[in-house]
């Protein structure tokens, strides 16, 4: 009897002690109590009415508590009642000038509604009282990439990196900036492969390339010459990459060769791109590969996540067995380190298999016979002049190019980009 005297007990307080935080969260005594209990409901319980009736109540008990009128615009505005948004914002504006939370939910709903230049404007006043204000910086950077001004968007993103360098949305908007921000681009790259056992010649590929920023997007013309098997190959390439809105992007390629052996007869590919809260980005898509025989299709797909100064990422090729005696695949783990602006970077890489996007080896995908191969690199890349980056990487393979025979695969490559 006395054990379950005990048991209830216990019980008992373990009760008390779980509903007294929810009493707490629902006394709405005071303002603070109504903001915090108009949070609850409508982030924990999706309840949009309560929320508002309970900001009614605190705006009778507080009318200059700003804070009141912030989340209750923000709720009109996922409501989709803008007009109503704009009332409670500009008369937190009135009241106190340049509040910062009331700009940056201004600016949000004006931008989601296509007002560019109402959204830039509030984005601009408000940096007027808060000069260090990473969110409103950004929010300009993103308005003015928009709005295609890009020389200034650079600026917005830069100032929030200079006052904080590992602001992760920042970096992932400063390198769309980037391509974006100059009308013209032309690059060239020399590599050097050696083997120890596969080959006695090492390989050489010499591109050029230049590319052109259009209204709908990026393109970009490359040329490759190389010599490999002791024979010289020419491969052409075109690609472009149509923007779709400020969230999706898409990349269209193709390359064609009659050097057969040197290079694919035609390689192409298309993909989807995001770029996801949470500074997350990602991609799906699929490449074309043909060599003499029949085609090869290859699906991909890619995850990557901007922390700090780094971006990590994960992306997976599958060959299904229609286009190869057997499924194959291949993966790759990536990581950058951007110690600078959007082209000081440093990267580093491990995967398995040979990829179709790597231009260098993806010869050595012509074949029924899937070979086993492990891969380590690095990337180094370094703005100069301005407008000028130079790119260093390498990279080791290690290969099964016969069944149990191994040898390995030096790569080194360097290579310089000129914007203009």
């Amino acid at each position: 009897m006395s054990f379950m005297i005990n048991i209830g007990r216990i019980l008992f307080v373990a009760l008390a002690i779980s509903v007294s935080p929810v009493v707490a969260q629902i006394d709405t005594s005071s303002s603070d109590g109504l903001l915090k209990a108009a949070r609850k409901a409508a982030f924990d319980e999706n309840n949009y009415p309560q929320a508002k009736a309970y900001l009614y109540k605190a705006i009778e008990k507080s009318p200059n508590y700003s804070d009141l009128r912030v989340f209750l615009g923000r709720i009109y505005t996922w409501t989709k009642n803008y007009d109503s948004a704009r009332i409670c914002f500009e008369e937190v504006l009135k009241q106190n000038p340049g509040y910062e939370d009331a700009c940056m939910a201004y600016a949000d709903m004006t931008f989601w509604n296509d007002e560019d230049e109402k959204s830039l404007t509030i984005c601009e006043e408000g940096i007027k009282y808060n000069p260090k204000s990473e969110g409103l910086y950004l929010k300009k950077a993103r308005v003015l990439n928009s709005m295609r001004r890009f020389n200034e968007a650079d600026k917005a993103v830069q100032a929030v990196l200079s006052l904080n360098k590992n602001n992760t949305e920042a970096r992932a908007l400063a390198n769309r900036i980037r391509e974006n921000a100059v009308k013209n681009r032309i690059g060239v790259s020399y590599d050097f492969v050696t083997f120890d056992k596969q080959f006695s010649d090492p390989w050489h590929m010499v591109s050029v390339d230049y590319g052109r920023n259009t209204g709908i997007g990026s393109i970009i013309g490359r040329f490759n010459y190389a010599n490999r098997f002791a024979s010289n190959g020419y491969q052409y390439e075109l690609e472009a990459y149509p923007r779709i809105s400020n969230t999706f992007y898409s990349y269209v390629g193709l390359a064609y060769s009659d050097n057969v052996g040197v290079f694919p007869g035609w390689r192409g590919g298309f993909s989807l791109y995001a770029n996801l809260p949470k500074s997350y980005e990602a991609e799906l898509g699929v490449r074309y590969l043909k060599f003499s025989g029949d085609p090869t299709y290859v699906y991909t797909g890619y995850i990557g996540k901007y922390y700090k100064s780094w971006l990590f990422g994960a992306r997976a090729y599958i060959t299904p067995s229609t286009f190869t005696s057997t499924v194959s695949s291949s993966y790759n783990l990536s990581a950058r380190y951007y110690y600078a602006s959007a082209d000081d970077m440093l990267g580093f890489n491990i995967g398995y298999g040979v990829s179709p996007d790597d231009r260098l080896n993806v010869i050595q995908l012509n074949g029924v016979q899937q070979l086993t191969s492990y891969k380590a690199g690095f990337v180094f890349r370094k703005k100069f002049a301005k407008f000028n980056v130079l790119v260093i990487d390498g990279s080791w393979l290690n290969q099964e190019y016969l069944p149990k025979t191994i040898g390995n695969q030096y790569q080194f490559s360097i290579g310089c980009l000129r914007r203009f």
